[in-house]
């Protein structure tokens, strides 16, 4: 099928359903439709395994399955049983259910660099908590970032500094610094300049790019120095680099961290860990002045708690984290020789742990280019290929693989006449893709 041919009539229609009555055709910026070439934006009936199924029927391979939450695959039938066992036993209580005790002393044994552990319902609330208990355990306002991290929160303390800052007072943007990753030697200036003041450090562990040797024990000498709390957020990093994270793997001891995404494998779950000392000052069983920590009505439902439990246990007994590891470096091969064999290599890059794979779209000039992703989008859609990215879930299979990089072929073989002319435009079938962050629709 070509992409002339390949048309979205019912996604179409649903797209324009969906902006009617949600802001922005999503409940995440990342699931809209201005990141997907116009009109060519498919709107989901149902997934099973590694294949998603469209509105319009058609059916795609998938990579990067709910923002990469859905690490087992879709409706994955250990996690399934979990949750459909406790369906029937309520979900919600106005005291603590005993299962909150099994999934916490599941969790501290599957991340046992942590001590304590609160579960609440997305990854933003998580981060924002551990910088308020940073900021109550130092006594300082200021809040340092890692500037090469795309997403920490939905909240001002990082979204002022975006470009999607309209609504947020430039008072709060002020308190957030950055530093950049890698460089322990900027990151210690910054931390002299504003001696006394930093509560934290937030960073992801580890990104597109391994850590440089004795980056994240240097970032831990120098926290301890400063006196700032050290926070890894293992959104990402969180069992697709190890069970225990990027902590587990590099083992460098955050005072605290977060977790979500692939911990429930699409159920709404996600995590806040770290020392006693630290997450007590949450709780009721200490002297000092109360932390609004984490309190929210929906944080333990039960089946999303059973989800969680059940994927560690999936992850343990089956495997999961070296079978990752082992598509995405067969998928990362096969798109590389098939990019180098249509003359396109050099544009078409996968990047990142295998993981956790992305691709960057490089124009005649080897610059990133919305253009050519557009370009590059439209193929793989045509394909039956819905790739945001090239994360893996553990459903892929061989012949998940062998099909994905065929159509990446014929996408590059496509790539390389845009090239040559000079000028993709004739092969985008309308604007082009844009960025998240932005600061006009």
């Amino acid at each position: 099928m070509t992409t002339e041919e390949f048309q979205l009539p019912r996604s179409r229609q649903a797209n324009e359903r969906l902006h009617a009555v949600i802001p922005g055709g999503a409940h995440t910026y990342a699931k809209g439709d201005d990141q997907y070439p116009e009109n060519l934006a498919p709107v989901i009936s149902h997934g099973r395994g590694a294949h998603v199924w469209d509105v319009d029927g058609n059916r795609y391979i998938e990579y990067g399955s709910g923002l990469r939450s859905v690490s087992l695959g879709h409706a994955h039938p250990r996690v399934i049983e979990a949750v459909r066992r406790e369906l029937d036993r309520g979900s919600n209580f106005v005291r603590p259910s005993i299962m909150e005790a099994q999934a916490a002393e599941r969790f501290l044994a599957t991340v046992p660099t942590a001590e304590m552990v609160k579960f609440t319902k997305n990854g933003s609330d998580a981060t924002t908590a551990a910088v308020r208990l940073a900021r109550a355990a130092t006594g300082r306002s200021r809040v340092a970032i890692c500037g090469d991290h795309p997403f920490f929160s939905v909240d001002d303390w990082f979204i002022g500094t975006t470009p999607m800052s309209a609504g947020i007072p430039a008072a709060t943007t002020e308190l957030t610094v950055a530093f950049p990753y890698g460089d322990l030697a900027a990151t210690e200036e910054l931390l002299a300049r504003y001696e006394d003041e930093v509560a934290c450090l937030i960073l992801e562990p580890a990104g597109h790019t391994e850590p440089p040797p004795g980056y994240l024990a240097g970032l831990r000498e120098l926290a301890d120095r400063h006196g700032c709390v050290l926070i890894f957020d293992e959104m990402i990093t969180g069992f697709r680099w190890s069970e225990a994270g990027a902590q587990g793997l590099y083992g460098v001891v955050p005072d605290l961290s977060t977790f979500g995404k692939a911990l429930g494998n699409g159920f709404a779950v996600s995590a806040l860990a770290g020392r006693r000392d630290l997450m007590e000052r949450g709780g009721l069983r200490h002297s000092g002045d109360r932390v609004f920590l984490l309190s929210t009505t929906h944080g333990a439902e039960t089946h999303s708690l059973a989800a969680a439990m059940a994927v560690q246990t999936v992850y343990a007994e089956e495997g999961i984290t070296a079978r990752l590891h082992a598509l995405g470096e067969r998928l990362a091969a096969g798109v590389r020789d098939a990019a180098a064999s249509m003359g396109v290599g050099d544009h078409v890059l996968v990047r990142g742990r295998a993981s956790n794979l992305v691709f960057a779209t490089l124009d005649e000039d080897r610059q990133p280019s919305q253009q050519y992703r557009t370009l590059f989008l439209r193929r793989l859609l045509a394909g039956g290929v819905l790739a945001p990215s090239f994360v893996v879930s553990s459903a892929l299979d061989d012949a998940d693989i062998e099909h994905t990089v065929d159509v990446v072929a014929q996408a590059c073989a496509v790539y390389r006449k845009a090239l040559d002319a000079a000028d993709p435009t004739p092969w985008l079938g309308g604007r082009p893709v844009k960025p998240v962050f932005r600061r006009l629709a």
